[in-house]
């Protein structure tokens, strides 16, 4: 499979509902020191995304925080069984913060789901996955999407120590293959991920590459895709502001198939970019 193989899909317009979806809260809960995993009932609107699509959270207002434009938020779990979601996200400033402070039972406004998502090229047999800190989110549900399409997934999980680790039970449960890696393990190197998957690769053949949460890690994806001559595709992460492609506040370079720099916008045009595109963000 050469990296020609694969259309990415058509985004824009009339491709995703683009719903306001009243949402309840089932659960809101840490995952960690850092993270915590929010979990809401969803319409049907909600549930009709797709790895590597978004949604554009309205943050609450509280006695200490008035957000004043919505987050947009990575989909970590497409439950269509349950009629749920979840979403994955570190507290970190006051849009966080007041996310936090919703307790089951709440309302929560989601707009979505937007953007353009993972597309697996037809007859994908081995998907390798590396990620890093909350880039986990964008790639749990791709994890469910492959193996429900037939192929073996691999996904390398990398963060700055082992209790920062994350999401071995979800991708698992999906049916992924999981190696962790971490700073202080002295793992996470990108040579060291390099070697890891060039040895996975010589075991079992690596056909698509997805990866999310670090620069190093969109680097050596880029690199191995073109050495192994196979698609791959980066989800990329922006400060938004319409979350609907009107306001170009999320713009990012791109390389077009002649080498040619031009700005694309990360909701609409994106999430998702080939690697051969983005050279960072």
């Amino acid at each position: 499979m050469t990296m020609t193989a694969m259309a990415k899909p058509e985004a824009p317009s009339g491709c995703f509902p683009r719903a306001e979806n009243r949402c309840h809260v089932v659960s809101n809960a840490p995952m960690n020191s850092e993270y915590r995993l929010l979990v809401v009932d969803a319409p049907e609107t909600g549930l009709s995304a797709y790895a590597g699509q978004f949604f554009h959270l309205l943050c609450p207002a509280t006695a200490t925080e008035q957000p004043f434009l919505r987050r947009p938020m990575s989909i970590y779990r497409i439950d269509r069984e349950n009629g749920q979601l979840g979403f994955l996200y570190k507290v970190t400033g006051k849009g966080t913060r007041a996310l936090a402070s919703l307790a089951p039972g709440d309302e929560l406004n989601a707009t979505g789901p937007l953007g353009v998502g993972f597309s697996l090229p037809e007859g994908t047999k081995h998907v390798a996955m590396v990620a890093r800190g909350v880039g986990l989110a964008t790639l749990a549900p791709l994890a469910r999407m492959a193996r429900a399409q037939g192929a073996m997934v691999t996904a390398i999980l990398s963060a700055r120590a082992p209790e920062f680790l994350m999401s071995r039970d979800e991708l698992e449960a999906a049916g992924a293959r999981v190696i962790e890696v971490n700073d202080v393990a002295g793992n996470s190197a990108p040579q060291e991920v390099i070697n890891r998957l060039r040895d996975i690769h010589a075991e079992t053949p690596i056909d698509f590459m997805a990866t999310c949460g670090s620069n190093r890690l969109l680097g050596l994806t880029r690199d191995l895709c073109s050495e192994w001559r196979i698609p791959g595709q980066v989800a990329v992460e922006a400060f938004m502001g319409c979350g609907l492609g009107m306001c170009f506040a999320c713009v990012v370079p791109v390389r077009d198939a002649q080498g040619h720099e031009e700005m694309k916008r990360v909701c609409y045009d994106g999430p998702v970019f080939g690697v051969e595109e983005v050279t960072a963000w």
